[in-house]
């Protein structure tokens, strides 16, 4: 797997789109939300391609993987904060589906990518 750029990356790619999504279901979110739920939802979903990038960046599969595995942590908060938004109703069921959709996309492909790397280090 020859990657030159972390923006070549599909997880890298689908991620920055999720947080597209996300800053624009938390734009509609009661205003004293600004301090707490919006702004947790975009600090996660900002961490996940954050650190995609800066994995791509290091010296190390190792490092790579372990900024991967920081990725799917945050992703796994966006999706949590997702779903508290629902029972809040903030955001419809239709659309917190529609985002935790991508949610999983962006999971299955991180998988994807750790599992190559893990070959391709020969453990």
């Amino acid at each position: 797997m020859t990657v030159k750029a972390y923006t070549e990356l599909i997880a890298w790619q689908k991620s920055i789109d999720l947080v597209t999504d996300i800053y624009g279901i938390t734009r509609q979110f009661p205003k004293e939300e600004v301090y707490g739920l919006t702004s947790q939802m975009r600090r996660a979903a900002v961490s996940v391609p954050s650190n995609i990038a800066e994995g791509q960046g290091r010296l190390s599969t190792g490092e790579f993987r372990q900024f991967l595995g920081q990725a799917r942590g945050s992703l796994a908060e966006v999706e949590t904060q997702l779903h508290i938004a629902e029972k809040l109703s903030y955001v419809s069921r239709e659309e917190a589906d529609r985002v935790l959709s991508s949610c999983d996309e962006v999971g299955r492909i991180l998988n994807g990518l750790l599992a190559a790397l893990t070959r391709n280090a020969g453990h």
